[in-house]
């Protein structure tokens, strides 16, 4: 996923203070059968905490793949210098298996708990899915 977003040419370290840097991320238990895992490629505006990007939720079973837009915000919990909340929601279009018929958009948030490298724990919510407390990997 997200090999096609691009290059973000302005993109700093993630440990730098100041500017724009793209992080990859997966979260979920994966290589558990039938795990929901979302995939994450996210911009972050260093300065302000905002987060925007793509994410993509996978399972294996039942509802398929979705790839949609997501926004939010990083906040620093102030428990040391590595550790920061994340915070993130979209929608995507959700088409209800047959024998019904039609569409609605369907919810989605996530809350993590990473360090400056992007690893630790979350959760994650959408449709009647909720899941808590699988690991925050970083991916790239």
């Amino acid at each position: 996923m997200a090999d096609d977003i691009g290059t973000l040419h302005t993109q700093k370290a993630a440990d730098d203070a100041v500017g724009l840097y793209f992080v990859k991320a997966v979260v979920g238990k994966v290589g558990t059968p039938g795990a929901p895992i979302v995939n994450l490629a996210l911009t972050v505006q260093a300065a302000s905490g905002h987060v925007s990007g793509i994410a993509e939720i996978s399972q294996a079973i039942d509802r398929g793949q979705h790839r949609f837009p997501v926004s939010g915000q990083i906040y620093q919990t102030g428990f040391g210098p590595n550790h920061q909340l994340v915070s993130l929601s979209g929608e995507f279009v959700y088409s209800v298996p047959p024998p019904a018929i039609g569409s609605f958009l369907a919810k989605f948030t996530a809350a993590l708990s990473v360090d400056k490298s992007w690893n630790g724990s979350g959760g994650f919510n959408y449709l009647n899915t909720h899941v808590e407390n699988v690991p925050v990997k970083h991916i790239a």
